[in-house]
Protein backbone atom coordinates (compact mmCIF):
# COMPACT_ATOMS: atom_id res chain seq x y z
CA UNK A 1 0.00 0.00 0.00
CA UNK A 2 2.90 2.14 0.61
CA UNK A 3 3.17 3.50 -3.42
CA UNK A 4 -0.56 4.47 -3.26
CA UNK A 5 -0.23 5.87 0.12
CA UNK A 6 2.69 8.20 -1.24
CA UNK A 7 1.17 9.16 -4.21
CA UNK A 8 -2.06 10.33 -2.95
CA UNK A 9 -0.19 12.07 -0.14
CA UNK A 10 1.86 14.24 -2.30
CA UNK A 11 -0.75 14.86 -5.56
CA UNK A 12 -3.58 14.92 -3.43
CA UNK A 13 -3.66 15.44 0.27
CA UNK A 14 -1.35 17.58 0.42
CA UNK A 15 -2.74 20.37 -2.16
CA UNK A 16 -6.06 19.67 -0.48
CA UNK A 17 -4.96 20.97 2.65
CA UNK A 18 -2.53 23.57 0.58
CA UNK A 19 -5.79 25.05 -0.77
CA UNK A 20 -8.02 25.69 2.40
CA UNK A 21 -4.95 26.92 4.00
CA UNK A 22 -4.81 29.79 1.30
CA UNK A 23 -8.63 30.14 1.41
CA UNK A 24 -7.62 32.53 4.37
CA UNK A 25 -5.56 34.42 3.29
CA UNK A 26 -4.88 37.87 1.69
CA UNK A 27 -2.57 36.91 -1.73
CA UNK A 28 -2.57 38.43 -4.99
CA UNK A 29 -1.12 41.29 -7.16
CA UNK A 30 -2.43 44.37 -7.28
CA UNK A 31 -0.49 45.96 -10.66
CA UNK A 32 3.37 45.24 -9.97
CA UNK A 33 2.74 44.94 -5.92
CA UNK A 34 2.99 42.03 -4.41
CA UNK A 35 0.07 42.20 -1.38
CA UNK A 36 0.23 39.76 1.02
CA UNK A 37 0.10 36.83 2.25
CA UNK A 38 -2.00 38.36 5.03
CA UNK A 39 -4.32 36.03 7.38
CA UNK A 40 -8.02 37.69 6.47
CA UNK A 41 -10.35 34.77 8.16
CA UNK A 42 -13.30 33.96 6.63
CA UNK A 43 -13.36 37.42 4.34
CA UNK A 44 -12.65 35.77 0.92
CA UNK A 45 -15.59 33.52 1.74
CA UNK A 46 -17.73 36.64 2.62
CA UNK A 47 -16.39 38.41 -0.74
CA UNK A 48 -17.29 35.55 -2.65
CA UNK A 49 -20.83 35.14 -1.46
CA UNK A 50 -21.26 38.85 -1.35
CA UNK A 51 -20.15 39.42 -4.82
CA UNK A 52 -23.06 37.66 -6.34
CA UNK A 53 -21.06 36.02 -9.40
CA UNK A 54 -20.69 32.46 -7.77
CA UNK A 55 -24.52 31.85 -7.90
CA UNK A 56 -24.96 32.90 -11.75
CA UNK A 57 -22.05 30.59 -12.43
CA UNK A 58 -23.26 27.60 -10.19
CA UNK A 59 -26.62 27.75 -12.15
CA UNK A 60 -24.45 27.94 -15.85
CA UNK A 61 -22.66 24.73 -14.24
CA UNK A 62 -25.54 22.97 -13.42
CA UNK A 63 -27.71 23.92 -16.12
CA UNK A 64 -24.94 23.28 -18.91
CA UNK A 65 -24.40 19.44 -17.08
CA UNK A 66 -28.12 18.84 -17.22
CA UNK A 67 -28.63 19.34 -20.77
CA UNK A 68 -25.72 17.26 -21.70
CA UNK A 69 -26.40 14.60 -19.31
CA UNK A 70 -30.45 14.08 -19.81
CA UNK A 71 -29.63 13.10 -23.52
CA UNK A 72 -26.15 11.53 -22.76
CA UNK A 73 -28.16 8.61 -20.42
CA UNK A 74 -31.08 8.09 -22.75
CA UNK A 75 -28.67 7.62 -25.29
CA UNK A 76 -26.29 5.05 -23.49
CA UNK A 77 -29.10 3.06 -22.14
CA UNK A 78 -30.79 2.75 -25.64
CA UNK A 79 -27.47 1.58 -27.06
CA UNK A 80 -26.15 -0.71 -24.26
CA UNK A 81 -29.60 -2.66 -24.11
CA UNK A 82 -29.31 -2.70 -27.95
CA UNK A 83 -26.08 -4.44 -28.16
CA UNK A 84 -26.12 -6.53 -25.29
CA UNK A 85 -29.31 -7.47 -25.84
CA UNK A 86 -28.33 -11.32 -27.92
CA UNK A 87 -31.88 -11.80 -29.40
CA UNK A 88 -31.37 -9.16 -31.66
CA UNK A 89 -28.63 -10.91 -32.79
CA UNK A 90 -27.16 -7.75 -34.06
CA UNK A 91 -23.98 -8.16 -36.60
CA UNK A 92 -20.48 -6.11 -36.48
CA UNK A 93 -21.12 -5.22 -32.80
CA UNK A 94 -17.75 -5.33 -31.64
CA UNK A 95 -16.95 -2.30 -34.66
CA UNK A 96 -19.90 -0.10 -33.56
CA UNK A 97 -18.66 -0.10 -30.15
CA UNK A 98 -15.55 1.00 -31.27
CA UNK A 99 -16.98 3.43 -33.04
CA UNK A 100 -18.88 4.99 -30.31
CA UNK A 101 -16.24 5.11 -27.75
CA UNK A 102 -14.24 6.88 -30.65
CA UNK A 103 -15.13 10.77 -29.60
CA UNK A 104 -13.76 9.89 -26.22
CA UNK A 105 -10.44 9.95 -27.08
CA UNK A 106 -10.32 13.15 -29.55
CA UNK A 107 -9.32 15.81 -27.27
CA UNK A 108 -11.24 18.75 -26.09
CA UNK A 109 -9.42 21.42 -27.53
CA UNK A 110 -9.91 19.47 -31.41
CA UNK A 111 -13.85 19.50 -30.94
CA UNK A 112 -14.38 23.03 -29.37
CA UNK A 113 -12.26 24.22 -32.83
CA UNK A 114 -14.34 22.31 -34.98
CA UNK A 115 -17.65 22.97 -33.51
CA UNK A 116 -16.57 26.68 -33.75
CA UNK A 117 -15.33 26.28 -37.12
CA UNK A 118 -18.86 25.01 -38.64
CA UNK A 119 -21.07 27.12 -36.51
CA UNK A 120 -19.05 29.96 -37.24
CA UNK A 121 -20.95 33.19 -38.69
CA UNK A 122 -19.45 32.29 -42.25
CA UNK A 123 -19.08 28.17 -41.33
CA UNK A 124 -20.79 25.09 -43.42
CA UNK A 125 -24.13 25.27 -40.76
CA UNK A 126 -24.89 28.67 -41.85
CA UNK A 127 -23.97 28.21 -45.55
CA UNK A 128 -26.17 25.28 -45.80
CA UNK A 129 -28.78 26.09 -43.71
CA UNK A 130 -29.07 29.51 -46.32
CA UNK A 131 -28.67 27.43 -49.37
CA UNK A 132 -32.09 25.23 -48.51
CA UNK A 133 -33.99 28.60 -47.42
CA UNK A 134 -34.10 28.13 -43.76
CA UNK A 135 -32.74 31.20 -42.67
CA UNK A 136 -32.43 34.52 -44.79
CA UNK A 137 -28.85 35.44 -42.92
CA UNK A 138 -26.34 33.82 -41.04
CA UNK A 139 -27.59 32.56 -37.47
CA UNK A 140 -25.05 34.01 -34.89
CA UNK A 141 -24.91 30.59 -33.06
CA UNK A 142 -22.19 31.96 -30.44
CA UNK A 143 -23.94 35.38 -29.87
CA UNK A 144 -26.67 33.55 -28.36
CA UNK A 145 -26.90 32.10 -24.74
CA UNK A 146 -29.50 29.07 -25.58
CA UNK A 147 -27.58 28.15 -28.64
CA UNK A 148 -24.22 28.40 -27.13
CA UNK A 149 -25.19 26.41 -24.15
CA UNK A 150 -26.90 23.68 -26.70
CA UNK A 151 -23.46 23.70 -28.56
CA UNK A 152 -21.58 22.99 -24.94
CA UNK A 153 -23.81 20.46 -23.87
CA UNK A 154 -23.92 18.89 -27.40
CA UNK A 155 -19.81 18.58 -27.88
CA UNK A 156 -19.67 16.52 -24.31
CA UNK A 157 -22.72 14.82 -24.89
CA UNK A 158 -21.02 13.56 -27.87
CA UNK A 159 -17.35 13.33 -25.81
CA UNK A 160 -18.81 11.07 -23.25
CA UNK A 161 -21.55 8.92 -24.29
CA UNK A 162 -19.24 6.36 -25.88
CA UNK A 163 -17.80 6.03 -22.56
CA UNK A 164 -21.34 5.92 -20.34
CA UNK A 165 -22.39 3.49 -22.84
CA UNK A 166 -19.31 1.08 -22.34
CA UNK A 167 -20.14 1.33 -18.16
CA UNK A 168 -23.83 0.10 -18.87
CA UNK A 169 -23.16 -2.39 -20.92
CA UNK A 170 -20.86 -3.90 -18.75
CA UNK A 171 -23.54 -3.73 -15.86
CA UNK A 172 -25.95 -5.33 -18.66
CA UNK A 173 -23.87 -8.06 -19.59
CA UNK A 174 -23.15 -8.39 -15.66
CA UNK A 175 -26.97 -9.59 -15.28
CA UNK A 176 -27.99 -13.39 -14.90
CA UNK A 177 -28.93 -14.24 -18.04
CA UNK A 178 -31.35 -16.97 -15.89
CA UNK A 179 -33.36 -14.06 -15.47
CA UNK A 180 -33.74 -12.49 -18.74
CA UNK A 181 -34.72 -16.46 -20.24
CA UNK A 182 -37.38 -16.49 -17.44
CA UNK A 183 -39.11 -13.52 -18.82
CA UNK A 184 -38.73 -14.47 -22.52
CA UNK A 185 -40.67 -17.95 -21.09
CA UNK A 186 -43.47 -15.96 -19.27
CA UNK A 187 -44.26 -13.32 -22.35
CA UNK A 188 -42.30 -10.34 -21.00
CA UNK A 189 -41.67 -7.65 -24.33
CA UNK A 190 -38.44 -6.40 -24.32
CA UNK A 191 -39.77 -2.86 -23.03
CA UNK A 192 -40.96 -5.13 -19.57
CA UNK A 193 -37.92 -6.62 -19.60
CA UNK A 194 -35.51 -3.57 -19.64
CA UNK A 195 -38.21 -1.86 -16.82
CA UNK A 196 -38.73 -4.18 -14.71
CA UNK A 197 -35.39 -6.39 -14.47
CA UNK A 198 -32.34 -4.54 -16.79
CA UNK A 199 -33.04 -1.23 -15.15
CA UNK A 200 -33.18 -2.41 -11.39
CA UNK A 201 -30.41 -4.31 -11.22
CA UNK A 202 -28.60 -1.90 -13.11
CA UNK A 203 -28.80 0.72 -10.24
CA UNK A 204 -25.32 0.54 -8.82
CA UNK A 205 -23.79 1.19 -12.28
CA UNK A 206 -26.35 4.09 -12.40
CA UNK A 207 -25.50 5.78 -9.48
CA UNK A 208 -21.78 5.64 -10.38
CA UNK A 209 -22.28 6.99 -13.76
CA UNK A 210 -24.48 9.86 -12.14
CA UNK A 211 -22.00 10.50 -9.19
CA UNK A 212 -18.53 10.66 -11.94
CA UNK A 213 -20.78 13.08 -14.55
CA UNK A 214 -21.84 15.38 -12.05
CA UNK A 215 -18.28 15.72 -10.82
CA UNK A 216 -17.08 16.14 -14.45
CA UNK A 217 -19.61 18.18 -15.07
CA UNK A 218 -19.25 20.02 -11.65
CA UNK A 219 -15.26 20.60 -13.72
CA UNK A 220 -16.38 21.83 -16.70
CA UNK A 221 -13.89 24.04 -18.64
CA UNK A 222 -12.09 22.95 -21.49
CA UNK A 223 -15.02 23.19 -24.03
CA UNK A 224 -16.42 27.02 -22.84
CA UNK A 225 -12.71 27.82 -22.48
CA UNK A 226 -11.96 27.47 -26.00
CA UNK A 227 -15.19 28.25 -27.66
CA UNK A 228 -15.74 31.14 -25.85
CA UNK A 229 -12.12 32.25 -25.83
CA UNK A 230 -12.87 32.24 -21.43
CA UNK A 231 -15.10 35.40 -22.07
CA UNK A 232 -18.23 32.76 -21.17
CA UNK A 233 -20.01 34.80 -23.48
CA UNK A 234 -23.15 35.78 -24.69
CA UNK A 235 -23.53 37.36 -21.18
CA UNK A 236 -21.62 35.31 -18.77
CA UNK A 237 -24.09 32.83 -19.92
CA UNK A 238 -21.83 30.07 -20.30
CA UNK A 239 -18.94 31.17 -17.91
CA UNK A 240 -19.04 28.13 -15.45
CA UNK A 241 -17.14 27.70 -12.26
CA UNK A 242 -13.76 26.31 -12.88
CA UNK A 243 -13.83 29.16 -15.09
CA UNK A 244 -14.20 31.74 -12.59
CA UNK A 245 -11.88 29.48 -10.53
CA UNK A 246 -8.99 30.13 -13.07
CA UNK A 247 -9.67 33.83 -13.78
CA UNK A 248 -8.96 34.14 -10.50
CA UNK A 249 -5.67 31.89 -10.85
CA UNK A 250 -4.87 33.99 -13.80
CA UNK A 251 -4.30 37.06 -11.67
CA UNK A 252 -2.51 35.56 -9.10
CA UNK A 253 -5.46 35.69 -6.42
CA UNK A 254 -4.72 32.51 -4.84
CA UNK A 255 -6.69 33.54 -1.54
CA UNK A 256 -10.07 33.85 -3.87
CA UNK A 257 -8.93 30.83 -6.09
CA UNK A 258 -8.62 28.53 -2.71
CA UNK A 259 -11.91 30.19 -0.82
CA UNK A 260 -13.56 29.23 -4.70
CA UNK A 261 -11.84 25.80 -4.85
CA UNK A 262 -12.77 24.66 -1.09
CA UNK A 263 -16.94 25.88 -2.00
CA UNK A 264 -16.75 23.67 -5.34
CA UNK A 265 -15.42 20.96 -2.86
CA UNK A 266 -18.23 21.26 -0.61
CA UNK A 267 -20.94 21.86 -3.53
CA UNK A 268 -19.86 18.47 -5.28
CA UNK A 269 -20.20 16.49 -1.35
CA UNK A 270 -23.37 18.00 -1.31
CA UNK A 271 -24.72 17.01 -4.40
CA UNK A 272 -23.03 13.53 -4.24
CA UNK A 273 -24.66 12.97 -0.88
CA UNK A 274 -28.45 13.69 -2.27
CA UNK A 275 -28.06 11.39 -5.31
CA UNK A 276 -26.92 8.53 -2.68
CA UNK A 277 -29.95 9.43 -0.26
CA UNK A 278 -32.06 9.70 -3.64
CA UNK A 279 -31.30 6.37 -4.82
CA UNK A 280 -31.15 4.57 -1.63
CA UNK A 281 -28.03 3.67 -2.00
CA UNK A 282 -26.51 4.88 1.48
CA UNK A 283 -28.93 2.30 3.19
CA UNK A 284 -27.19 -0.77 4.71
CA UNK A 285 -28.84 -3.77 5.17
CA UNK A 286 -28.15 -5.24 8.97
Amino acid sequence: MIPFIVVYVIFQLIPLISTIYNSFFENYMSGLTQVGPNFVGLANYKKLFSDGDIWIYTKNTMLLWIMCFIPQIILSLVLGAWFSDVRLRLKGTRFFKTVVYLPNLIMASAFSMLFFTLFSDGGPINSMLMQIGFIDTPYKFLSNAGSARGLIALMNCLMWFGNTTILLMAGMMGIDTSLFEAAEVDGATSSQVFWQITLPLLRPILVYVVITSLIGGLQLFDVPQILTNGTGDPMRSTMTLIMFLNKHLYSKNYGMAGALSVVLFIITGILSLVVFKITGNDKRKG
